[in-house]
């Protein structure tokens, strides 16, 4: 009965090939697991935690329907200095280690981030093993012209921080060298320090070269005279970028570490290894870092100390002639472009080497993993996140986050997480109907594993709000919502149960490379990061987004992926672990590696489907081998006989074909590739395929009207189970044919619905899932209503009786500034009727409600419309209806604000606002200035007879 604010659709079709279990038929929720319920970062403010406290936590969190936390250690909370424990410390790793087993004997899983704070970091990084960046001096100088000037490069001194201020001259080298850390909050710094020399060489105007580096002396003189023509001379230094750890607390604070070296993460994990020993770290699932973020500073860590070598073992020629060029002095901007884009291949690929595979190899090790948030890293993110065990995304965008689910689909990993709802709205200010929004983009985006963002460690003892991050969304116990947590967490299990299960069922590969961005200069910078934008920024965003707005169903691939994760079997590019796709899509692109292209004619040869967008690539990039790419590439072309037809050139390619053309769709219908036709009634969807050959679907209705009637499958079945993951009803539901063998399933889906559908090849029959339409005019619920104020504060505002429904605001100055739960109650008078069942509207709510009759829950709520269904018998025989709501925190909070209450007691980001207009006169974050928001039931309560529609 899809009554409730939100639904859930799994559908499972059943197209039986590759079962590998027999399918029974049978409809039932899937058991829920740790694994299937949602987790959340947990933030543990400088360590200042007891050990009572994380009992009581641990067994809320528990409670409310979480199944694990990751530990992140961050900045702290005044006045508690005395209690705070360093990171890794004995003291540290003893309350860690009790974590664990606590956590385990309540059912929770415990994950570690690998820093305090983010990125890689800390005081035992030594300024060798710190990120650096390539620093520059140049000089103009004309034939016959001596050298007259010294080569030396003395870095500008900087000193950037949250807290307290302070003067280079009064710091210690190098930074964690330094006491009361926390009271800094340092972000970046940079000493007045003589930067090492890695190379100084000669250009000329004509595109002469001279090495000078052996012509420099100790003292930074440069014994050399120009020869004819104009010279520009270049030197190069290494800098020390100076990023800090962001948001660190005691004991984590430091350098971040240079991400392209292995001797860096060797010794930076080597802390940890030393911090364990002793100890049973058994209890650790998977280690975790939180996105990239080393260069959102002054300037980017992008050279490190070893990179002409590392360049000229993988380009196969020497950097530093071409330095000028590189740095976009050149006078040749297509030379610019392909040194910069063999630059960036090489950053990328260290790392991605260097770093990310070293890393997930030290935790495999120990029988664990890591979870990787790679977006905003100079490298493309795809390859980064396939050598995660679980790759996280974050963001809003479908086409963005699924870029890691795409990287987990093709490379076998049956779990992709997220960072959920960071930021949704300004702090205090978002509820869970904004978070169901949230959390239904990341299930349509493959992400499987939530994490919300998140939970903030607080004492038992420590006055309402509690410790909170600086960055909302606050799911912790003092935020009023929590009372309805565990019925929101049980959604969220519920379609994780299914989403967790089978394999990826997408039709399409379509290629992510950034070959031609990778070549373009950016803006004072030698790097280009790749995030959820990157898409949008390409051809490949716009064919992500066609291919998604028409319901084909897709992953990104790379070409290091196509190279080592896919090959073809009976027509199909099939992964490593037997993920079937129809065909690759290559959005338009001027450039692209031969070997690449090569790659794509070998799959078609065998057998695959390869649609080209608009035209085939004109050139190859980079510089290495520059004439023989060209050639082959060239070559490859010229072996291709294309025929054209209907605007479509097609070349037979052995057992496959290639399709060039500038109509994708013309393209798509050719190559046989269907879709979920759904979409043109406004839902949208994503499907697994069951290990008996049928299909999970999630449907979403992510519009404003309601949609209802007989909702097109791409699958062919006999039987299809409807689920509503709000409700946790489920039933079989009713099939047509719909031709071709597909068929259409009957459903309704309200606005911001969703369903889970699960299909079976069989003919199977039971319970019907039933939908209701009114059948009668609504009734209004009058009477007295008892209000009894049961949980929250600043005070319990008196009980009271009220006739008419409204904003509990309105009881006093009290009300007015309540946050948490009140109890609306009244009889609910026996009625006569033959509606089977009945609509129970509880018309406005701010912000959540449960509805219980004589004592049973009959639902919780979360977002309009706030209705449950009623039976005729509970309807016939009244009873007591109780609806319990709760607000959100705004109102409490504008108090204290405008009250001088103290609550922003942290040190760092303390506590920064995410709109401008919620800043005060300090730059941070204040709520006097907002108005007291209604609160509570605000009706009208009505009841509406229902009749099942017939379809």
């Amino acid at each position: 009965m899809l009554l409730c604010a939100s639904a859930f659709v799994s559908l499972a079709a059943c197209s039986g090939g590759g079962a590998s279990v027999q399918e029974t038929g049978e409809l039932g929720w899937p058991e829920i697991t740790s694994q299937t319920k949602p987790w959340s970062r947990w933030w543990w403010p400088a360590s200042a935690v007891g050990k009572a406290d994380i009992d009581t936590m641990l067994t809320r969190y528990s409670e409310a329907g979480l199944g694990g936390l990751e530990v992140t250690t961050i900045y702290g909370a005044k006045g508690y200095e005395d209690q705070y424990l360093d990171y890794l410390s004995p003291e540290w790793m003893e309350l860690f280690t009790y974590t664990l087993d606590e956590a385990a004997g309540k059912g929770l899983g415990i994950d570690l981030a690998n820093a305090s704070g983010w990125p890689f970091g800390g005081p035992w990084v030594t300024p060798d093993y710190a990120c650096r960046y390539l620093a520059t001096r140049t000089w103009e100088l004309e034939g016959g012209e001596k050298f007259a000037g010294k080569i030396e490069y003395v870095e500008k001194p900087m000193v950037r921080s949250l807290g307290k201020k302070a003067d280079i001259s009064q710091l210690e080298y190098p930074v964690a060298a330094n006491d009361s850390l926390q009271q800094y909050a340092f972000e970046q710094v940079r000493y007045p320090l003589s930067l090492p020399l890695i190379a100084v060489a000669a250009y000329g105007a004509d595109g002469e070269y001279e090495d000078l580096t052996s012509l420099v002396g100790e003292d930074g003189n440069l014994d050399w005279t120009a020869p004819e023509g104009d010279w520009t001379v270049c030197a190069m230094f290494l800098g020390w970028h100076g990023k800090m750890v962001e948001r660190a607390g005691p004991g984590g604070e430091g350098d971040v570490i240079d991400h392209f070296s292995g001797d860096a993460i060797t010794r930076y994990l080597a802390k940890f290894d030393e911090a364990f020993k002793g100890y049973d770290i058994s209890g650790i699932r998977y280690y975790f870092n939180d996105s990239y973020e080393v260069d959102d500073a002054v300037g980017d860590s992008d050279w490190t100390e070893d990179f002409f070598n590392e360049f000229q073992t993988r380009r196969g020629y020497d950097l530093k002639p071409y330095m000028l060029d590189l740095l976009g002095r050149g006078d040749d901007k297509d030379v610019a472009g392909r040194v910069l884009f063999d630059y960036r291949t090489t950053i990328g690929e260290l790392l991605l080497e260097k770093y990310s595979m070293m890393w997930q190899e030290w935790a495999a090790k120990q029988g664990k993993g890591i979870r990787n948030q790679a977006h905003g890293s100079p490298a493309n993110i795809l390859d980064l996140y396939s050598v995660s065990d679980v790759p996280e995304t974050e963001g809003r965008s479908i086409i963005g986050m699924k870029t890691a689910s795409s990287a987990a689909h093709v490379c076998d990993k049956p779990l992709t997480s997220s960072e959920s709802a960071t930021w949704l709205n300004e702090h205090f200010r978002s509820n869970l109907g904004d978070v169901k929004t949230a959390m239904d983009t990341y299930l349509l985006s493959g992400v499987n594993h939530t994490f919300y963002h998140g939970t903030c460690m607080s004492p038992n003892d420590a006055p309402w709000p509690g410790w909170l991050f600086y960055a909302a969304v606050h799911f912790q116990p003092n935020n009023s919502f929590w009372t309805d947590f565990a019925a929101f967490n049980k959604y969220v299990a519920r379609c994780q149960s299914f989403l967790q299960a089978g394999k990826p069922d997408n039709d399409i590969l379509l290629f992510f490379d950034a070959t031609d961005l990778l070549s373009e200069p950016a803006r004072n910078s030698l790097l280009f990061h790749m995030n959820q934008n990157t898409p949008a920024q390409s051809a490949i965003g716009e064919s992500a987004s066609y291919l998604y707005d028409k319901g084909y169903t897709w992953d990104y691939i790379t070409d290091r992926m196509l190279a080592d994760r896919v090959s073809v079997k009976d027509g199909k590019i099939v992964t490593k672990g037997g993920t079937a796709y129809s065909a690759v899509i290559i959005p338009e692109c001027e450039m692209m590696l031969a070997g690449t292209f090569e790659r794509l004619v070998e799959l078609a040869r065998a057998g695959a489907t390869v649609m080209i967008e608009n035209e085939l690539p004109e050139d190859v990039p980079g510089l290495v081998n520059l004439d023989a790419n060209r050639r082959k590439l060239a070559e490859l072309k010229g072996e291709l006989n294309f025929t054209t037809e209907g605007g479509i050139s097609a070349a037979g390619c052995g057992k496959g074909v290639i399709y060039v053309s500038d109509n994708l769709d013309a393209m798509l219908a050719a190559a046989g590739i269907t879709r979920e036709t759904m979409y043109d009634a406004g839902l949208q969807c994503i499907s697994r395929v069951k290990d008996d050959g049928g299909k999970y679907y999630f449907v979403k209705n992510p519009g404003s009207e309601t949609v209802q009637g007989w909702i097109p499958l791409d699958a062919v079945c006999g039987t299809v189970g409807i689920y509503n993951p709000m409700t946790d009803e489920f039933g079989y539901g009713k099939l047509r044919d719909a031709g071709d063998g597909r068929k259409e399933v009957f459903m309704k889906l309200l606005p911001d619905e969703s369903l889970l559908l699960e299909t079976f090849a069989g003919s199977y029959g039971g319970e019907e899932y039933r939908f209701f339409n009114e059948a009668g005019e609504p009734g209004t619920i009058e009477g007295s209503w008892t209000v009894s104020f049961v949980k929250g504060g600043p005070e319990l505002p008196a009980s009271r009786t009220v006739s008419k429904l409204g904003s509990w605001t309105s009881y006093g100055s009290d009300a007015a500034v309540f946050s948490g739960t009140a109890e609306y109650s009244i009889e609910l008078p026996a009625m006569s009727g033959d509606a089977e069942v009945w609509k129970l509207d509880l018309g406005d709510v701010r912000e959540t409600a449960s509805v219980w009759l004589d004592g049973e829950c009959i639902g919780t709520l979360f977002k309009q419309p706030f209705a449950v269904t009623l039976s005729r018998e509970q309807v016939q025989a009244g009873g007591r209806l109780t609806v319990k709501v709760s607000n959100s925190m705004e109102n409490r909070i504008a108090w204290m604000d405008r009250n001088g209450k103290p609550w922003k007691i942290f040190y760092n980001a303390n506590m920064q606002a995410r709109l401008p207009q919620d800043r005060g006169a300090d730059g941070y974050f204040t709520a006097a200035g907002w108005d007291t928001v209604d609160s509570g039931l605000l009706g009208p309560v009505t009841l509406t007879p229902m009749a099942a529609i017939a379809e």
